[in-house]
């Protein structure tokens, strides 16, 4: 039985249209259908295609891995060109932080508090000299003892809890293909390609698998250390949160 016989087969079993597969695994309808006609045209290249098949088979419930091998055998090792404009939907919009002005209520506070400011100060200024004055001109002031203030206690800061979470930050150099699922149960929590000169971060709190296509072509950081992806192959980690 051909891959697209197989998971025609399992999608039917498992009581799925290609819409809701399409809508599980953000992979575009027409490109499901190709791959059930065993057509890997419009996959946008040999990675994708194996990509497709292992998001479409764990939708559908059965094992990816006979069906790679099965690729892997009609159409040789990983390569041929890149085209994934067009290949996904984005799953996941990426965050983009700008800068913000300060707001008008903010610079009201800054310039009533330098009016406050210069206010207290001339007032302290003038009762000093007056004081003064009034010093020279009575010859049998009686001079303040000044009674001591008591030490301020030291204050006790609370340690932070520590950070029960794993975040991540990807930049590209290059398009890259990024799959994140739960380490226990193996669902899914993204799927999609970040583009050239794209950035995306998560923070997750339970343990995490990533994997990446083309790691040669990102800068990965983990809880802001910077892992090494120099590696020519698909690289897979397993990530869990501090302390956990």
């Amino acid at each position: 039985m051909s891959i697209g016989d197989t998971l025609t087969e399992a999608r039917r079993q498992a009581g799925l249209t290609i819409t809701q597969v399409s809508q599980r695994t953000r992979i575009r309808e027409s490109i499901i259908r190709g791959i059930e006609n065993n057509d890997f045209s419009a996959c946008g290249g040999d990675f994708y295609a194996r990509g497709h098949i292992r998001s479409i088979a764990t939708a559908e419930g059965i094992d990816s891995e006979p069906l790679i091998r099965e690729y892997d055998a009609e159409h040789g090792p990983v390569g041929g060109s890149i085209s994934a404009a067009d290949v996904f939907e984005p799953a996941t919009p990426i965050r983009i932080r700008e800068r913000r002005s300060p707001s008008l209520s903010m610079i009201v506070v800054v310039l009533l508090l330098g009016i406050i400011g210069f206010s207290a100060y001339h007032l302290v200024s003038s009762h000093s000299h007056k004081a003064a004055a009034a010093a020279r001109t009575t010859p049998h002031a009686t001079a303040l003892r000044a009674t001591p203030r008591p030490s301020p206690r030291p204050t006790h800061t609370p340690a932070r809890a520590p950070r029960h979470e794993v975040r991540i930050h990807l930049t590209a150099l290059q398009d890259c293909w990024v799959l994140i699922t739960r380490a226990d149960t193996g669902a899914q929590i993204y799927m999609g390609v970040v583009p050239a000169g794209g950035s995306a971060s998560w923070t997750e709190k339970q343990a995490v698998s990533l994997r990446l296509g083309n790691p040669p072509g990102v800068v990965l950081t983990v809880d802001g250390k910077r892992r090494n992806t120099n590696t020519p192959n698909v690289l897979t980690m397993n990530l869990s949160p501090p302390n956990v």
